[in-house]
């Protein structure tokens, strides 16, 4: 492993005849607009680019349209060229059996923000203080000397204005980058509101039956207190990811709580769970206890039981 600068990641892809580049498990937009956007620069530069994420699932809707999607290959027909790139991806883990597609490859380079990334390629750029994996592509973009046009800068935004909520914890650099990608021409607007305030009907009565059993635990990291809601399979198999994933957004408005907790039962007796605070607490640190990971203020883990166990777990964790 030896960390790299975005010049150095830049150098290496200039050399590459052929890059395949890896999205995490359940692409949001970050790691989906990191690797679009990485993808369309290399492309004006002439090489082969193939782009993928795990599984059969299709993107969700609020991703539909996304520019370089041309890219995109199925996990199945992923070829492997010999410089693999994983964007946004704390863990090998989290590219599931693409895993083996990064492993091959003889340049292994990890792009990513994740706080909990100890690195796992042979070449790593891992900067905890950006505020998304994309904003550390605009850095690359930059150095490979491509121009900053508006398709490339409209994936780069999308991974930005989700990744900060929308600039609510957003650092002042992610403002400035904001500023250029909407002077070449990115309608914020239109990809705010498609990435995060739209949703189905039928996503509001779950929603809604959701937040109806969501529980307030007072007592609960050190009095910092923290709210819950569990997700079983019934519900869960009715959403797309991206829908369930937005429920957790609902739920750390509880003013009561430093840290919310949204428990979601992938399959009968799995469970994919994810953390937020507020301001202070570190959930990284709960989360790794569970073999979990990611930033200090939003992280996830995997469990196993029923909803009464993975719930008495975790509160007994975040005593």
């Amino acid at each position: 492993m030896t960390s790299a600068t975005a010049a150095g990641v830049a150098a290496l892809l200039r050399d590459a005849a052929a890059v395949t580049i890896l999205c995490h498990v359940r692409p949001d937009p970050d790691t989906l607009g990191s690797g679009l956007a990485l993808g369309q620069a290399l492309v004006a530069l002439g090489k082969t680019v193939e782009v993928a994420y795990p599984g059969v699932l299709p993107l969700p809707a609020t991703m539909a349209g996304m520019p370089g999607g041309e890219l995109l290959v199925d996990a199945a027909s992923v070829t492997g060229h010999p410089v693999a790139v994983a964007v946004d991806a704390a863990t090998q883990g989290r590219l599931e059996e693409l895993g083996a597609v990064f492993e091959a490859a003889p340049t292994r380079i990890v792009v990513d923000h994740h706080v909990s990334n100890g690195g796992f390629g042979s070449v790593d750029l891992i900067d905890p203080t950006s505020d998304c994996t994309a904003s550390l592509v605009l850095q690359i973009v930059d150095e490979l000397g491509v121009e900053l046009t508006e398709p490339i800068a409209t994936c780069i935004y999308a991974g930005l204005v989700t990744d900060t909520g929308s600039f609510r914890w957003a650092r002042p650099a992610s403002f400035r980058i904001a500023a250029r990608l909407l002077e070449v021409g990115v309608d914020g607007a239109r990809w705010s509101r498609q990435l995060l305030d739209t949703h189905p009907f039928a996503w509001l009565q779950v929603a809604g039956e959701v937040l109806g059993d969501a529980q307030l635990v007072e007592s609960a990291c050190g009095g910092a207190g923290l709210v819950y809601a569990t997700v079983p399979h019934r519900l869960l198999s009715s959403m797309a990811w991206d829908e369930s994933e937005s429920l957790i957004d609902l739920v750390r408005t509880a003013g009561d709580a430093e840290v919310a907790a949204v428990f979601k039962e992938s399959e009968p007796g799995r469970w994919n769970v994810s953390l937020r605070s507020r301001t202070d607490v570190d959930v990284t640190t709960i989360a790794g206890g569970f073999g979990g990971g990611g930033h200090v203020r939003a992280a996830g883990y995997s469990a196993s039981g029923t909803a009464d166990e993975v719930v008495a777990a975790l509160l007994a964790a975040a005593q």
